[in-house]
């Protein structure tokens, strides 16, 4: 017997903005919401190829590092062209580093994430 992940969560201010970004970042083609028990609407992006995307209204801002980040790989765009498409869309460049084949960015609400070369 195994256990599958079904989401990956992310704590945010603004659930609609954040999930808005990563709806067209990452071309989701499935957006649900719904309620909990104390009337904050949560927002899931969904697909069938890829785990879901849930956003979770939080009070707080974010403080620190993620303890967990996702590596994106284009699949059409050169690597160099993502990042700008992302930027473009509201996330920021952190770090570049020439030794490094990845680029490290925030979206919207500061968290952090790379971007790979195409694969």
């Amino acid at each position: 017997m195994r256990t599958r992940m079904l989401a990956v969560t992310v704590d945010c201010r603004e659930a609609e903005a954040l999930a808005a970004f990563w709806k067209e970042a990452l071309g989701y083609p499935e957006t649900k919401r719904w309620k909990d028990s104390h009337g904050l609407t949560y927002v899931e992006l969904k697909s069938q190829d890829e785990p879901s995307l849930l956003f979770q209204p939080v009070p707080e801002e974010k403080s620190g590092k993620n303890r967990l980040h996702l590596d994106l790989a284009p699949t059409e765009l050169e690597q160099r062209e993502e990042v700008a498409r992302l930027v473009s869309l509201g996330a920021k460049i952190v770090d570049d580093p020439e030794d490094d084949d990845w680029v490290v960015m925030t979206d919207p609400e500061g968290n952090e994430f790379c971007v790979l070369p195409r694969r």
